[in-house]
């Protein structure tokens, strides 16, 4: 091979090398495609799916987030309900002063219906107290709570109350939102007798591989949170029958004094287990969402030093490359002069 050739080789080397320095000070990637990047396409493969997974559980737990504050907002609410129910308007019924019993019963009502339209809260689009069946709302009828069949059951029960009976009707009004058979729970078919949600895991959310974070809290049970004392077995049971057995007072049932102080005292104790079991539920929510702003912060500072690593393999050093570009354009354009001059006395040769 003659001294021309080499040099016309080694010019078109040079060209290629020139063509994809520009092409990086440009771009400012070392490589246009994956496939490009030789031994470390492997790690860098690994990297970018480690990065894709943190972004993806950052996301979910962003939605988990603000599922968690849309329900701790309900949960405030229904918590001032079972407070001021237990701690003020329970302590209140009194059977020397029997004019205040309607007005109480009429606030009972009007917080039931409430209450029936807090379980019914909504964040982006979602039932939050709906289980998995989050496209439809956990108490149908919600503005109708006070008259559903529980209410109606408890109502009925309350107004027997005579001398003598505290105990058979508050046994009774327990009985009545224990009942989950279709046409007695004011809940929808997802929580009554035979449906999932009686009996579904609690709603959790992926934080990371082969980790999940429960959060969820339905109408049908609690959560976090145990419920004790005077309690039917979850705080919605226990709001929905304390709230309807001073609904169903009328002056009559205060009579006897003693059957009506041993009755309001259980119904007081009932809305005390309720508030105790909110308050339960939302100190253990409130836990839950430090774990998960703990989490997502983890993945933040994790993507960042991936982020800088795929960095490190793509990105080239635009102040060397330049300096490099500079040199292969140098030595090119000597590689063009030296092939000129070759090409010169090559034909002065020829024609001598």
């Amino acid at each position: 091979m003659d001294v021309l050739t080499r040099l016309d080789r080694d010019t078109a080397v040079l060209r290629l090398r020139l063509q994809q320095q520009m092409r990086q000070m440009s771009t400012g990637f070392k490589a246009e495609t994956l496939g490009d990047y030789g031994t470390t396409q492997p790690r860098l493969f690994n990297l970018k799916a480690d990065m894709t997974r943190r972004d993806a559980y950052a996301h979910a737990i962003d939605q988990a987030l603000a599922r968690t504050q849309a329900t701790q907002t309900a949960l405030s609410r229904l918590s001032e309900i079972a407070r001021k129910f237990a701690d003020d308007v329970a302590m209140k019924l009194d059977a020397n002063n029997t004019e205040t019993i309607p007005l109480y019963a009429d606030q009972a009502r009007q917080a039931l219906v409430e209450v029936g339209q807090l379980l019914n809260s909504q964040a982006n689009g979602e039932y939050l107290f709906a289980g998995n069946d989050t496209g439809n709302p956990p108490v149908p009828d919600a503005a109708n709570l006070d008259s559903s069949a529980w209410v109606t059951d408890i109502v009925a029960a309350v107004q027997t109350l005579g001398t003598g009976n505290a105990a058979a009707v508050n046994a009774a009004t327990l009985a009545a939102v224990r009942d989950d058979a279709a046409g007695a729970s004011p809940f929808s078919a997802y929580f009554q007798a035979g449906g999932a949600g009686l009996a579904e895991p609690q709603r959790s959310v992926p934080t990371a591989d082969g980790v999940a974070v429960s959060y969820g809290i339905t109408v049908a049970r609690n959560g976090a949170a145990v419920s004790q004392g005077e309690t039917a077995g979850s705080w919605v049971r226990d709001l929905v029958r304390g709230l309807a057995s001073i609904a169903g007072l009328t002056p009559a049932q205060a009579a006897d004094r003693d059957t009506f102080r041993d009755f309001t005292t259980n119904v007081r104790n009932g809305l005390t287990a309720a508030s105790n079991a909110l308050a339960d539920e939302s100190g253990a929510l409130g836990l839950t969402e430090a774990r998960l702003e703990a989490t997502k912060t983890q993945h933040a500072t994790m993507t960042t030093s991936l982020t800088s690593q795929v960095s490190g393999i793509e990105e080239v050093d635009l102040a060397e490359t330049l300096t490099k570009l500079q040199a292969t354009q140098s030595v090119l354009e000597t590689s063009y002069t030296a092939i000129g001059n070759l090409s010169a006395l090559s034909l002065a040769k020829f024609l001598a």
